[in-house]
This record gives C-alpha cells, sequence and structure tokens, in this order.
C-alpha cells in the first residue's frame, strides 16, 4: 500500500481472493471517504449487473479488428483463469464498489472509457507486435521462465519484469494500456484530491500501475 497525503493507493489483482481481503481490510483500517477505483461506467454496469461481456462482430467495426480481437480474447483468458481461482474477474473492483456504497462513501471511476481504450488499441498494434504475439501464445504453455500464482497478487519485482516484457515485445500494447491510463488516472485522482482536500481518498486499482501513478501525481504537483 502507498500513501501519500491524503490519497492511499491499494494494487490489487483483479482474480486474487487475496485481494478482496486487502480491500476489506484497507477499507475498515483507512476509513475513505471517497473510494476511486480502475473502472469506466459501462465496465461498473457489467459488474453490478453480472452481465457477461458481448462481443458482437458488429463492434469490429467501431473497435477496429484488432482491439475487438484483443477484447474478445482476453476476457476469455480472464474467464478462464478465474474460473481456475474460482473468482470472477473484476471482483476486487466489484468489492471496493460495494463498500463504498453501503457505506455511504463517494465512488469516483477514474479509468478510460474501455470503447476508448480498444479503438485506440486497434491502431496502435503493429505486424511485428502480432508476429510476437502468436509466437508468445505457441511457446507459452512450454516456457519455465516465470511462474505466477494467479490466486495471488504478484510481488513488485515479478510486476515490474512483466511490464518491462510487455513494453519490449508490445511497445503499442503497453502504450496504451499502462502508459495512457496511468495518465488518465493520475489526472483524473490529482483533480479529486484538488476538489476534496480535505477528503482522505482511497484508490484501488491493477497491480503495477500504482507507482507510476503516484508519481505523475507527484511530479505534477512540484511544477505546480
Amino acid at each position: 500500500m502507498l500513501k501519500h497525503k491524503n490519497l492511499v493507493f491499494l494494487g490489487t489483482s483483479h482474480i486474487a481472493a487475496d485481494s478482496i481481503k486487502e480491500i476489506e481490510n484497507a477499507f475498515a483500517i483507512e476509513k475513505p471517504d471517497i473510494v476511486a477505483v480502475e473502472l469506466d461506467p459501462a465496465r461498473l454496469h457489467a459488474l453490478l449487473t453480472e452481465r457477461k461481456p458481448n462481443y458482437s462482430i458488429r463492434m469490429a467495426f467501431t473497435l477496429g479488428f484488432k482491439g475487438y480481437l484483443f477484447a474478445v480474447i482476453g476476457s476469455l483468458v480472464q474467464q478462464k483463469l478465474g474460473d481456475i481461482v474460482g473468482v470472477k474477474p473484476g471482483s476486487d473492483m466489484l468489492r471496493a464498489v460495494e463498500l463504498a456504497r453501503d457505506n455511504g462513501r463517494r465512488i469516483a471511476l477514474i479509468d478510460r472509457d474501455i470503447q476508448v481504450t480498444l479503438a485506440r488499441l486497434s491502431k496502435a498494434i503493429g505486424w511485428r507486435e502480432k508476429f510476437n504475439f502468436f509466437i508468445d501464445l505457441v511457446l507459452a504453455p512450454f516456457s519455465k521462465k516465470m511462474r505466477i500464482d494467479i490466486g495471488k497478487v504478484p510481488e513488485k519485482e515479478l510486476i515490474k519484469q512483466l511490464l518491462g516484457l510487455l513494453k519490449k515485445r508490445y511497445p503499442g500494447l503497453h502504450r496504451v494500456l499502462v502508459e495512457e491510463r496511468n495518465k488518465i488516472m493520475a489526472l483524473k485522482l490529482k483533480a479529486l484530491i484538488e476538489n476534496y482536500p480535505d477528503k482522505k481518498i482511497m484508490a484501488v486499482m491493477g497491480a503495477g500501475h500504482e507507482e507510476t501513478v503516484l508519481e505523475i501525481i507527484k511530479a505534477g504537483q512540484k511544477r505546480q
């Protein structure tokens, strides 16, 4: 957990039961006034209604084929991993929202619209990244480089290794999914800090985002 002034960061895994417990413990200890989550309105609605993603082929025309394909494959992988550990994808974010709602706390959605992210992703992925994807897809089951317990939040060092590998092999993917969204979440959290200076804010986001988001916020405050 990271802290900065009235802001508390909690890095989670979207399919780890441990993350749900950590969120509950952090909420009880920190008693935040505002709970900021790595969600946009569409994804929050899907979690609250328990609606499974429905990626119609027509969406390929608005998202772009590569963005559409990424959404479909990503959703299937998350569902499969969730089935393995017995936790529905997004349960961490949903639990944070439930705690805020049940205790009368303000909820802030700080992620970019998923449709925008997927559309940008479709334009960002080049042929080299598509080639790397198919190579990794074939070799992944036989790789012994990294063993990850998907039922727990990965250690910080492992997260850094994974993000470094992602940036090296998939620079476009890393730019859209990590770099751009880090900046957006930082800007939205910065606005919350300025608008509610006397309120404690608990930001819940996927592990790997929190350190960079905090660095961006601090850098922006130093320039003021």
